[in-house]
């Protein structure tokens, strides 16, 4: 089998593809219900302060808090109470010197009052309280504006919609929100030795059960796209040529498994005018792009590899997204070693601070991912990192 002539360095590779790739323009409106993991099209500006007015933020009594400064225990504050209300509702009264109202946790704040006691703090006996400590002005209150100020950017273009920042934008007013379009990524599988149903003879007779379409459809999904999958294609030159075609006039990415080499029934990337073919990266050295199609391994833990240094990463550049990996500082409870040259993605799982090596090797290892939540990346000018050593983890 013909080699590789030259493998691409990854940073070189990945800037390629992100090169080549478009942001698309595409925007649709969504509810905010519909809004989850969705993409963020444009910067939201607050059309209203939140809270709208100054609030309570505990029960308690609104007051003039120099009408408390005199109060101790042993020598309580006397003031009058002129109105009880509940949140949601507006006091008629004005507090004025003396004078106090009750109301609950978000109440607005009467007119006069610049503070709240807590319940707990005052005696009292039927329209008197008795003030047992003093407050300062502004205690116990959240003033108008505290959350978000009306014509603040409370959101940026690109943001990965969480469930806060849907909450965030439904406490301003909004009942939808504009979004990125998900770009359809094409998945094809190759290869003659694939099932799709379980057999148990064919697979004693030297067949595989066929897995990487559904893991790439969950990739897909969990990366922003929308996932076309085109079938199990027999390794036939005219098959896997026609489908290539159909999946790239109907998509916006798409990704091809097996055939990415050069072996005798390898044809996949010879449909496809590559950027490159074969990178520094292992597993999954041979791996091509061009096109908008990724021509990929077909070992599952390749795949994924591949996915996770390339295609995730095309994908944010289609739809904008920025915060869509969640990098954190692990200590490496082992050492682990690496080859000058090569771009390593090691499997681990972190817990508590520590990332854990996987030691479980071999491209067609599943069981391996299920055993990790993260990666360490080790780069193509180090060989490995030290037990205690301080790496970034990136989870999934």
């Amino acid at each position: 089998m013909r080699e590789f002539k030259r493998l691409t360095p990854y940073r070189e590779a990945l800037e390629t593809v992100l090169n080549d790739v478009s942001e698309i323009g595409d925007v649709e409106e969504v509810p905010l219900s519909e809004a989850l993991g969705r993409i963020l099209a444009e910067d939201v500006v607050s059309p209203i302060d939140s809270p709208p007015f100054d609030r309570s933020a505990v029960d308690g009594y609104a007051l003039r808090a120099e009408d408390t400064f005199p109060a101790r225990e042993y020598s309580p504050v006397e003031l009058r109470v002129v109105d009880e209300i509940v949140a949601g509702e507006e006091s008629g009264a004005r507090v004025e010197p003396g004078t106090a109202v009750k109301l609950m946790t978000g109440s607005k704040m009467p007119e006069g009052a610049n503070a709240v006691l807590m319940q707990e703090m005052a005696e009292r006996d039927g329209d008197v309280i008795r003030v047992l400590r003093p407050v300062a002005p502004g205690q116990n209150v959240a003033f108008a504006g505290e959350d978000v100020r009306k014509g603040g950017v409370v959101l940026r273009k690109g943001q990965v919609l969480r469930p806060q920042d849907l909450a965030l934008l439904k406490s301003i007013g909004f009942r939808s929100v504009k979004v990125k379009r998900k770009p359809r990524v094409g998945i094809i599988i190759t290869g003659d030795e694939l099932i799709e149903e379980f057999d148990e003879g064919a697979l004693k007779a030297g067949k595989i059960m066929e897995s990487n379409s559904v893991m790439l459809t969950g990739l897909v999904r969990q990366y922003f796209g929308e996932p076309v999958f085109y079938g199990v294609v027999p390794d036939d030159e005219g098959a896997i040529r026609s489908a290539i075609e159909r999946a790239r006039g109907e998509c916006d990415l798409v990704l091809v498994t097996g055939g990415s080499a050069f072996g005798d029934k390898d044809f996949a990337h010879r449909f496809v005018k590559l950027l490159f073919h074969g990178t520094t990266i292992k597993p999954g050295r041979p791996v091509g792009y061009g096109e908008r199609v990724f021509i990929m391994s077909g070992y599952p833990v390749a795949v994924f590899a591949q996915f996770h240094l390339y295609v995730k990463h095309a994908l944010a550049k289609l739809v904008g997204a920025r915060n869509y990996e969640v990098r954190i500082l692990a200590r490496l409870t082992e050492r682990v070693s690496s080859q000058l040259g090569r771009h390593e993605f090691v499997k681990v799982w972190y817990e508590n601070g520590e990332a854990r090596p996987i030691k479980k090797k071999g491209s067609g290892i599943i069981s391996s991912l299920v055993e990790s939540n993260g990666y360490i990346e080790i780069p193509e000018d180090s060989e490995g990192y030290l037990e205690g050593e301080t790496v970034e983890v990136v989870l999934y």
